[in-house]
């Protein structure tokens, strides 16, 4: 199950195992328990600080528990975590042995402080790569605070809980036996979910902040790219971001970055917050933009008003708020949302094994998630509105080939209908001959590319009739001082590697409009 390389690897990192804890599984006679034994066999070889039982009594089998020689933690895996997982594997292990985590202080003492009994159970698939970073964040809260429980488990393992729950989409977190979340969610998002007070404190920490010279919204490609080429000038720099990395994070495969051969999309994002960091640039995470302020004048402060209140201001902003999938917006789509209707095939096909699914979309994205879903459903249908499926033809030959794959172009969705908790069908219509179709199925992917993040910007930023930031060469929009970059703008062609020197280029007009434009002291600071 682990091959040499991937034990003298993980000895490796058992190395830095500090205090002696417990591996206490819980197993019956099927295979998967004879699998999951072998595993924690191993492990427990490869450290004389771990010792691994398997008297385990959990209702849950195959599943291991992981706790420190006579301390207190709750954290159980009811899964063979390999695969993405396996890195979460291996952090759970390092931190139950006293290993600390890369983890700002702060946070740290937020999630040992929160106040109350959380009992979370996530349910993910080992070939999930949205599912880690929750898997991990749950782990840790459940190592660093008593009051907390976390159960992470793998739905193909345990599919009668995933069909009583209907579940349909992974990541899925449960608290306290309720519905907690849904898709990626980092370690600071669920913190702040829990802590009410945090939004405040949050705010007031942005108040107080000095103005910076340059203030970047939004961490993909381009804006990181944006930070990195700013902070090199020797200006002060600060990045607000959702996450870090934007939408990269849900590509599965990334294979056209130059001089990159091949990663995928959370490893290029992980990358992108270390060469930002590398820099010392101020990263303000899980921040909203809701509100551009403009400068009173050539050469004052902008503002940027976030969703819990604060305010950042600087001398020049750099927008890069990337872009999000595109809804079909037909009936059906928001009411049966994780219910059915999904956006990421990689994540959530496993969770469709045997089933009739639907993929609406002809372009490369289509087809391409057509083709990976049709090697594990029953049947996929592909619905395309244009008269001809628009991908490359090396995937339309590949699709062909499928005897598993109807395709339909000229046809317009018209509804996603279900039964009140799932997905049962999709309706669409024949654009030649006006003829109404029904499929019965169990899933929607939709996959029909794009939309820019810029609803907020509206009536302060000149936008296209697409909602994309309007841009010139150079990156300028129409307000003096606010430059935009990357996939949010009218600049062709969304790609990483485009964005990445959008936003190098947009960093660099900042420089230069800092040069040239004197600062002009304002008889009052932006209101809060």
């Amino acid at each position: 199950m682990l091959d040499d390389n991937l034990k003298a690897q993980l000895e490796a990192y058992l190395q830095r195992v500090n205090q002696p804890f417990e591996i206490v599984a819980s197993l019956d006679e099927q295979p998967s328990s004879r699998e999951l034994e072998t595993l924690l066999q191993a492990i427990g070889g490869l450290s004389d600080k771990i010792t691994v039982r398997t008297d385990g009594n959990d209702a849950r089998k195959p599943s291991f528990s992981l706790s420190p020689v006579g301390g207190k933690q709750s954290l159980r895996f009811a899964a063979i975590p390999l695969g993405h997982e396996f890195t979460s594997l291996v952090l759970a292990l390092l931190w139950t042995g006293g290993h600390p985590p890369k983890v700002e202080p702060e946070l740290i003492e937020q999630i040992k402080a929160l106040d109350g009994d959380y009992r979370f159970e996530v349910y993910m698939s080992l070939s999930c790569h949205n599912c880690p970073d929750v898997v991990q964040a749950l782990s840790l809260m459940a190592v660093l605070n008593p009051r907390v429980q976390t159960v992470v488990i793998d739905g193909a393992l345990f599919q009668s809980e995933v069909d009583e729950r209907q579940i349909m989409a992974v990541p899925s977190v449960y608290l306290n036996g309720e519905m907690f979340g849904a898709g990626r969610m980092d370690l600071a998002e669920i913190v702040a979910k829990l802590d009410t007070g945090s939004a405040e404190r949050e705010a007031a920490k942005l108040d107080a902040k000095d103005a910076f010279d340059v203030l970047i919204v939004g961490g993909g490609p381009a804006g990181s790219a944006a930070a990195v080429y700013a902070a090199r000038k020797g200006i002060d720099t600060g990045i607000a971001v959702e996450r870090m990395g934007g939408q990269v994070n849900d590509t599965l495969s990334i294979e056209n970055y130059i001089s990159v051969l091949e990663t995928d999309g959370p490893k290029f994002g992980a990358a992108l917050e270390a060469q930002v960091r590398h820099y010392g640039v101020d990263i303000m995470s899980q921040q909203r933009a809701v509100e551009l302020i403009p400068a009173a004048q050539p050469g004052g402060l902008v503002g940027v008003r976030m969703e819990n209140g604060g305010v950042l201001q600087s001398r020049s902003v750099i927008l890069s708020t990337g872009a999000r999938w595109r809804n079909v917006n037909v009936p059906g789509e928001q009411e049966y949302k994780n219910k059915g209707v999904a956006y990421c095939p990689h994540c959530d096909g496993p969770l469709f094994k045997g089933k009739h699914v639907a993929v609406i979309g002809g372009g490369n994205s289509g087809v391409e998630a057509a083709i990976d879903l049709a090697g594990v459903v029953a049947h996929v249908t592909l619905i395309e509105f244009a008269d001809q499926l628009k991908a490359d033809a090396v995937l339309v030959a590949k699709l062909n080939s499928l005897p598993n794959v109807t395709v339909n172009v000229n046809a317009q969705t018209t509804e996603i209908t279900g039964d009140g908790n799932k997905v049962d069908g999709l309706r669409f219509k024949d654009r030649v001959s006006g003829a109404e179709h029904t499929v019965a199925l169990e899933g929607v992917f939709v996959q029909i590319g794009l939309v820019p993040n810029t609803e907020w910007l509206k009536g302060t930023v000149e936008l296209s009739r697409f909602g994309e930031i309007v841009v010139d060469a150079k990156g300028h929009t129409n307000v003096p001082g606010v430059f935009g970059a990357g996939d949010c703008t009218t600049v062709p062609y969304k790609q990483i590697v485009i964005a990445a020197g959008d936003g190098a280029k947009a960093a660099l007009s900042a420089f230069d409009y800092l040069i040239r434009t004197p600062l002009v002291e304002e008889t009052a600071a932006i209101e809060a």
